[in-house]
């Protein structure tokens, strides 16, 4: 009689956890919409998304 072969354990269900030291806080901000173009054009001239240049440029607010 051949061997059965095991089925393989289900992914567990939801988002995998987050790695150490990664972010976990979420602030939000409301933008107008001329305000929210002109914070994405400075992002892509940045070559950063949206969420990366808000936060590198509250940061170097932060270190002065």
């Amino acid at each position: 009689m051949p061997a059965q072969k095991q089925k393989p354990k289900p992914r567990p269900v939801g988002r995998p956890k987050l790695m150490q030291g990664a972010k976990s806080t979420t602030v939000i901000v409301r933008f107008s919409a001329e305000d929210r173009k002109k914070l994405e054009a400075a992002a892509k001239a940045s070559k950063q998304t949206l969420s990366e240049w808000i936060r590198s440029t509250l940061n170097a607010s932060l270190e002065r």
